[in-house]
């Protein structure tokens, strides 16, 4: 499709630079089934779902994956962000890489006021390297990293990581290490709202989805099908496919929290049923596609252009969304990873 379809008209106002007060304190809209809009809150959540839903969330965990230092034996400035963990016993990570001058293989860099060196190996396209990382005093990399990396905010949150984003960054069920972006919609959802929806006989399953470059990297292209998605690796546990297959007996609908989820659900069907296991997706959600699993969707809004407002266009019918989001712009929703949220359901 056409990515200029994808564009919206956003004032900078509305881009959310903090979360709001309280975790469940944001707005919601909701899309019904039968049309129309709502101007909900999120605390709304558990009563605009029926009794007996399939909640599915990403319990992927956000690493402090944004590493800043100089190179050596230069000292120019050198930002590096950790994107995935490549397979293999060393930690070799692709990452983005940002200097003051070029970067090129056999680079050595001091990072984190010299707590992790790392050395860059090989480029892979577009500021993206393969880097090999080791920590000065020989701990695991994870424990440096929580000392001395910083929480990767989007770089349309204009302000330095502070204190309270290394835990409003980070979902409140976050289990497995990994990613270099919050799964967003996720952030939503306290204690208080996880316990209402179990009252209300939802069941709460994971899947696992480490947000790299492939959900977040920005369209340069006119044609979304010439977009390169990059690889993510993600999981769906047994215990996942099962609870689907037993709302899929009773006809309850599996709600995603977040594109993360859909893409990781959608990305682990075969022949009709969802396959449990490990898998690494590069699945690009436009409309047009058909959708084997999700029933409704609770997220955030998306920048305008971007693969995830194409993943929830599919969704919900473009013009159906695009309307939708003209309609927060007009009652001053707050937009992208710290905004407000949108709950609709698919188009049948």
């Amino acid at each position: 499709m056409r990515v200029e379809l994808l564009d919206f008209h956003l004032p900078e106002e509305l881009i959310a630079q903090r979360p709001a007060a309280t975790r469940d304190g944001a707005r919601l809209l909701h899309l019904p089934a039968g049309g129309g809009l709502e101007d909900r809150e999120v605390v709304d959540l558990p009563a605009l779902l029926p009794p007996g839903a399939l909640v599915v969330v990403n319990d992927t965990q956000v690493i402090p994956a944004r590493l800043l230092g100089h190179r050596e034996p230069t000292g120019g400035a050198v930002e590096l962000l950790l994107l995935r963990r490549l397979e293999g016993p060393d930690e070799r990570w692709s990452c983005l890489g940002r200097s003051s001058k070029a970067l090129r293989p056999g680079t050595r860099l001091v990072l984190g006021e010299g707590a992790i060196l790392a050395e860059l190996e090989a480029p892979e396209g577009e500021g993206v390297w393969v880097a090999r990382l080791r920590t000065a005093s020989g701990e695991p990399l994870l424990g440096a990293l929580d000392r001395v990396g910083h929480i990767p905010l989007p770089p349309y949150v204009e302000r330095a990581d502070e204190p309270e984003d290394r835990s409003r960054y980070q979902t409140v069920y976050a289990q497995h290490p990994g990613s270099a972006a919050a799964p967003t919609a996720g952030l939503h959802l306290s204690e208080r709202i996880l316990e209402e929806l179990r009252g209300r006989g939802c069941e709460v399953v994971p899947v696992t989805l480490h947000v790299g470059l492939g959900t977040f990297r920005p369209v340069k292209v006119d044609d979304l099908d010439q977009h390169p998605m990059h690889e993510e690796w993600c999981e769906v546990p047994a215990a996942t496919a099962e609870a689907v297959a037993r709302a899929r007996a009773r006809g309850a609908p599996v709600v995603a929290i977040g594109t993360t989820v859909v893409r990781t659900l959608e990305s682990s069907v075969d022949g009709g049923a969802l396959v449990p296991g490990v898998r690494s997706t590069r699945l690009l959600i436009q409309p047009g596609y058909r959708f084997q699993v999700v029933d409704r969707l609770f997220t955030n809004f998306h920048l305008p252009r971007s693969t995830l407002l194409a993943l929830v266009g599919a969704f919900g019918g473009l013009e159906r969304v695009l309307g939708a989001y003209r309609h927060a712009v007009e009652r001053r929703y707050r937009f992208f990873s710290y905004g407000d949220a949108m709950l609709l359901s698919g188009r049948g």
